[in-house]
């Protein structure tokens, strides 16, 4: 019966589309919405100024999460984190237990083996898969869908020796003997790539390229170091991102040589807002971590030359649990059976042919993040990035509620894209009507709510 419905969609979507696209899934680090050329003149970025040139800008795009792990389980998932309680990396208990009010929800560290990826669905409908770089979701990629690994396990970091071989331990180790010593990570998940494409240019693929660039420990690239030095931004992190400017380009570069440029969807995006206080996210309030925007807006380019405009705009709200179907959607298989799906497919936006269901975005986040600089971080408090909550945004409006006091903020996008001045009093019914809206999608996704007080809690 699943075959018959994938050979069916396939069907169906062949007719409407063509010959089934290569799909590759571009995931960088803890890079936030401004810390890219196209929307932002601190930083180079050539080759992804070209595929914007050359796809579809996405200005309201959202990560599902405000840290990696969750939010690359939602994403690979399809789901909301409710769905399969990934809320964050490790212990929930983060910072200091005395100025933590409640207790909160116990975390779940991996994604279980039987919630399918989106590499297991477009594995049965014939894909041939590979992942490159941060897992941090399992032990293993090959345990959630993909023929090969190159360098994902449960770390979050580029563990093992940072970003230059060769690498003491973990996944990359067996590359230190395969490359000079000082290559960078970027250069062989290129390299990488570009041979499972070359071996495997008949067949339909998923690549899914995910970058530790740019997470900490921040390490300079030298090559493009002194052309930031006394630019007013973080040298070494605009190096960085330079650098894996230069890798994306190598591939992209490859598919044109090849001739599967016109037929493969290229998505870019970043996993979560960046650290502010190393590259400020203004307009955006604060970065990693927190549910303010800058903690969550993401910088997000489809490219499909066969079916998308190029240096076309799009500003409807998306978020990264629209990657699961809209991948299925272009490379016509099916929702597999059993398989909840959160997001919808935004094919008719990146052909123009429609539009999709007009929706509320939500997160939950019942748990606590530490600080990373305090008052720089741009949070509500020096001590917590965040404290436990859930949020929503429905057309303009933004809504927090926060668990500890049951706060409720609301804040007019429209008029306030920097989130400060909190206008939940001068909208009662609007507050109200969007409060039911998050409480009942709550019920509705089982995601649970921390109550208990924290006897350790130290309130002085």
């Amino acid at each position: 019966m699943m075959l018959l419905r994938v050979l069916a969609a396939f069907i169906v979507c062949t007719a409407a589309y063509g010959e089934r696209p290569n799909i590759i899934y571009i995931n960088a680090d803890d890079l936030g919405v401004m810390d890219v050329g196209f929307n932002s003149d601190r930083y180079n970025t050539p080759n992804l100024d070209k595929l914007r040139a050359e796809g579809m800008l996405f200005t309201d795009a959202y990560a599902p999460a405000a840290n990696c792990a969750p939010s690359r389980a939602c994403v690979l998932s399809g789901q909301y984190g409710p769905r399969h309680g990934v809320y964050t990396v490790g212990n929930s208990e983060r910072g200091q237990s005395k100025h933590r009010k409640i207790i909160p929800i116990e975390n779940t560290e991996f994604l279980k083996s039987n919630n399918l990826t989106i590499a297991g669905a477009l594995k049965d409908a014939g894909y041939r898969t590979i992942h490159l770089g941060k897992w941090h979701v399992s032990p293993d990629p090959l345990q959630n869908g993909f023929d090969v690994n190159i360098g994902g396990g449960k770390a979050g970091g580029p563990s093992g020796g940072g970003y230059f071989s060769p690498f003491s331990s973990g996944p990359m180790q067996p590359f230190s003997d395969q490359y000079p010593m000082g290559t960078h990570r970027v250069d062989i998940f290129a390299d990488q790539a570009i041979k499972f494409i070359q071996e495997h240019k008949n067949d339909p693929l998923f690549v899914h390229m995910a970058y530790y660039s740019v997470h900490t420990k921040l390490q300079p690239v030298p090559e493009f170091i002194e052309k930031y030095e006394n630019k007013n931004v973080n040298a070494v992190y605009a190096s960085m991102i330079e650098k894996m400017d230069q890798g994306i380009g190598k591939i992209l570069d490859e598919l044109e040589r090849l001739g599967l440029k016109e037929n493969t969807l290229v998505l870019f995006c970043s996993d979560n807002g960046g650290i502010c206080k190393t590259s400020s996210q203004a307009p955006f309030r604060a970065g990693k971590g927190s549910y303010f925007e800058g903690g969550v807006r993401e910088p997000m380019i489809v490219r499909w030359p066969k079916r998308i405009k190029p240096n076309s705009t799009c500003g409807v709200p998306v978020i990264g649990i629209d990657f699961f179907p809209t991948f299925l959607e272009a490379a016509g298989a099916s929702i597999p059976e059993g398989k909840n799906l959160d997001g919808v497919s935004l094919m008719p936006l990146l052909t123009l042919s429609g539009s999709i269901p007009e929706r509320t975005l939500f997160w939950h986040f019942p748990i606590y993040l530490e600080k990373y600089a305090g008052v720089a971080d741009e949070s509500h408090d020096p001590l917590f990035r965040t404290r436990p909550g859930s949020a929503l945004r429905q057309g303009k409006w933004k809504l927090h509620e926060y668990f500890e006091d049951g706060r409720i903020e609301l804040y007019d996008l429209q008029a306030d894209i920097g989130e400060r001045n909190n206008v939940a009093a001068d909208y009662p019914e609007i507050t109200a009507k969007l409060h039911q809206a998050l409480k009942k999608w709550r019920k509705e996704t089982n995601a649970p709510v921390p109550r208990e007080p924290n006897p350790k809690y130290d309130p002085r």
